[in-house]
């Protein structure tokens, strides 16, 4: 017999009020409502607390200890749910998204946690970063079958998942606290899915940074591996190779990219170039 799941969202968020806004409107305009949706301001000194307030739907919560794994870990235990969606303030919310994830786990009652790839919505020639993402995600869920990954803009996890194993996971820089949650989670015999029906609209931001910046941040996912005593890297170092060759062009088509006109030109690259780097969540962590 299918459940009426009650489907909670968390979204954690540093000084990242511009896209939450649209976030919200977003999870606003669903023909089919979330039983709740927390946001957890993680110290944030702009509009984030204002904006969280303007919605009537939203709970805002506070974590004054700083990093993302800290904030999710609040709003998760703050939430009162069956299933904790999480997203992240740029991700885009279709209709039929809670609807999709209701699904899989009334689908599958073993299973644990899912998560789905990115809609890329903020670089000119979306459709072919959106394929080469996905086909890259296609081939590390495969590989890494037994150990798979979450990705924090886009997952869903059972609320007693997350209290069977939330006091065993790690919060430290230099490693992806979702990577980390689903070790955790399969280290535990929990099951973990990925389901590349379950989309939603991410910003390509990270392509934004300076190249070295990219390098770094991209070697985060083999070290969540590593630290664990995983032995992956014959698959993910291949595709953070691939990923620092696609580095210029995203990079390039990212900063161009003008949503509002659909339109790329050098004169908004040079505008955009010249914005302030965004805190990178896997060194903030105290």
């Amino acid at each position: 017999m299918k459940k009426n799941l009650k489907v909670s969202i968390i979204i954690p968020v540093y000084n990242d009020g511009e896209s939450l806004l649209v976030c919200l409107r977003t999870i606003e305009e669903l023909s089919v409502k979330p039983f709740e949706v927390i946001v957890v301001d993680n110290n944030s000194n702009d509009q984030t607390r204002d904006i969280a307030s303007s919605f009537s739907f939203v709970r805002l919560i506070s974590e004054s200890k700083q990093g993302v794994v800290h904030a999710r870990s609040s709003g998760f235990d703050a939430a009162r749910g069956d299933i904790f969606a999480r997203i992240d303030a740029d991700t885009l919310l279709y209709d039929g998204w809670i609807d999709q994830i209701v699904s899989l786990f009334n689908n599958n009652p073993e299973l644990a946690a899912v998560s789905g790839p990115p809609d890329y919505y903020d670089i000119k020639l979306t459709k072919t970063a959106n394929q080469i993402d996905h086909q890259i995600r296609k081939f590390l869920a495969k590989h890494l079958s037994k150990h798979l990954f979450l990705y924090g803009s886009n997952m869903a996890i059972r609320n007693t998942a997350w209290t069977g194993v939330k006091d065993t996971l790690c919060a430290k820089n230099g490693i992806h606290e979702d990577i980390d949650l689903a070790i955790h989670l399969q280290l535990e015999g929990y099951k973990v899915a990925y389901d590349d029906q379950l989309v939603a609209g991410v910003s390509i931001r990270r392509v934004g940074g300076s190249f070295s910046d990219y390098v770094r941040y991209s070697l985060v996912s083999p070290r969540s591996y590593s630290v664990h005593g995983l032995k992956y890297l014959r698959f993910i170092y291949p595709v953070v190779i691939l990923c620092w060759v696609l580095y210029a062009p995203a990079h390039l088509f990212f900063l161009g990219y003008d949503r509002v006109t659909d339109s790329f030109s050098l004169r908004t690259f040079w505008l955009n170039s010249h914005r302030p780097a965004r805190a990178d969540p896997t060194t903030n962590v105290s």
